[in-house]
This record gives C-alpha cells, structure tokens and sequence, in this order.
C-alpha cells in the first residue's frame, strides 16, 4: 500500500488529492491546522470505505519545531513514503508585517521553510520507497517576484505580495538545490504550478476584493477535481529527471534566474544556517 503524505491536505487541492489516493486505495496522512477540516476530511474518507487509510495530523507549520515534529512523527509510523505532495499555503497580501514565535515573516516560514524541511528531513524514508516523489506546488513559470537576499525577512520594506512572491521564487529555487545536493538520490522533485484553480484562496482576502476574486474564479478557474488530474498523473509517473517544473501540462524549461543553481545553493545554506538558531 502506497502511503502519501500531504500538507495542506484537508482544503483545496490539497484535500482534493488526498480524496483521490484516498480512492485508489493508498494510506494518505493529511497535515493541517484546523481540527474541524481535518475532521471534515476523515468523514469524507468514511464514505468512500478508507477508515484507517485517511489519518489527520494537526500541525503549525509556521513553526520550524513543529515542522521538526512532524518529520519525526512520520518517520516514527511509516517505514516509507511513496509522495509528499506540499500545499500548506495561507496568502496574507494586505495587512502588516506579522511574524512567527521563532521570528520568521510569516510568508516565507509556512509557504517556504516547512517545505525546506519536509523535503530534506523525509528524504530516508521517502528513498525507501520504490519511485519516491516530491510535489511542491507552488508557481514555477510565473516571471514574478524575486529573493530579497539582504531582507529574507522583509523587516526593512515588507509588502504583503513581495512576501507571497518571494516564497514562491524561494520553493523554485528549493527544488533546484534538491536534486544539486542528492545527485544519487532516486527522489523525484517535481516544482508544480496548477495555474488558477477554484479553491478556497479568496476567503483570505478582504472584501471588497474577496467577492470579485469569487467571481473571477467562477468564471475562469478550473475545478479542483479537474486540476488534480494532471497532477496526480506526474505524481503517478514522474519524469526521469531528478528536478522538474510544470505549469499544469507543460513541463518548463530550467532557465534565467528562477532555477539558477548558484541561487539556488546560496539559499540553501543560507536557509540551514537560519533554521539551525532557533
């Protein structure tokens, strides 16, 4: 039995995969924050006979320890994962600068840092498994935003999208030192953007801005069981490459500054060393 691991898992596209492996018959550990989606979820699985398959993890991934917790619990329950699919993402465009317990801009610790170390602490037990992958969806392809490498933590000049962009150009980067660093790995990192899909993103908006991203989505969006198609197609059947990015169907090019491999490995280090004081 396969065992999938995702976070963000009882929302969106992410509840909409674990749905999926769900089905076909894989143990899926969903991670999230809010015990009544969690609990939400697990109702649904009951319904599709997956009692005991579907397991519920509460988690902060904002916080590095918790992050840390994580990794050892799994690790401590599944002698293998076949996929770890990251989709814990909450937008926080407008408002003030706000930063964890550990002292991380907010963006940059959930949307960024839990996958830093989801990726690199699953690694052993994701490598038992035979055609391991790691999806990180996030916005690959999309020529927006960069590394504010003298303010990682936007102290100086914090805008709500510079901090959503620069972690998406940070999972980019994320990946591209992946398969640097793990030349003989057999994980494959696939960096995953699902273009605009009808999920529960708008409610994080203020209004009046919130019902007009509603309806936007209403009219151009693709449903989420329409979007995990494609992405469990790629979890299901990877490429041969150690890294690779797409943007719904079509697989992009690794050029420019995005998946720069100097970048990318200035990141991570840069990253470990931050981790590592708190």
């Amino acid at each position: 039995m396969e065992t999938v691991v995702i976070t963000g898992g009882t929302d969106g596209l992410g509840k909409g995969l674990a749905l999926h492996y769900l089905r076909q018959g894989a143990r899926v550990i969903a991670v999230g924050s809010t015990p009544a989606k969690g609990e939400a979820l697990l109702a649904q699985a009951a319904t599709i006979s997956a009692v005991g398959r579907a397991v519920f993890l509460q988690a902060d991934l904002t916080s590095v320890a918790a992050a840390r917790d994580l990794v050892a619990t799994i690790e401590s329950t599944c002698p293998s994962v076949d996929k770890l699919v990251l989709c814990a993402q909450r937008y926080r465009l407008f408002g003030s600068r706000t930063v964890t317990r550990e002292g991380f801009e907010h963006s940059f610790a959930l949307a960024y840092l839990s996958r830093y170390i989801l990726s690199h602490g699953l690694r052993k037990v994701l490598e038992s498994a035979s055609q391991p992958v790691i999806m990180n969806v996030a916005t690959p392809g999309v020529p927006l935003g960069r590394i504010h490498w003298d303010d990682l933590q936007l102290a100086c000049r914090y805008g709500g999208f510079k901090a959503t962009l620069q972690s998406f150009r940070a999972n980019d980067l994320l990946g591209v030192a992946f398969a640097v660093l793990y030349a003989d790995t057999t994980i494959r990192y696939v960096g995953y953007n699902p273009g605009v899909v009808s999920t529960g993103m708008p409610g994080h908006l203020p209004q009046p801005l919130r019902a007009l991203t509603k309806a936007s989505f209403t009219l151009f969006a693709a449903s989420v069981t329409k979007a995990v198609t494609p992405m469990a197609r790629l979890l299901d059947e990877p490429p041969g490459e150690r890294f690779t990015a797409h943007r719904a169907t079509h697989q992009l090019a690794l050029k420019g500054p995005a998946f720069d491999q100097a970048s990318a490995l200035r990141l991570h280090h840069l990253t470990h060393d931050l981790i590592n004081e708190v």
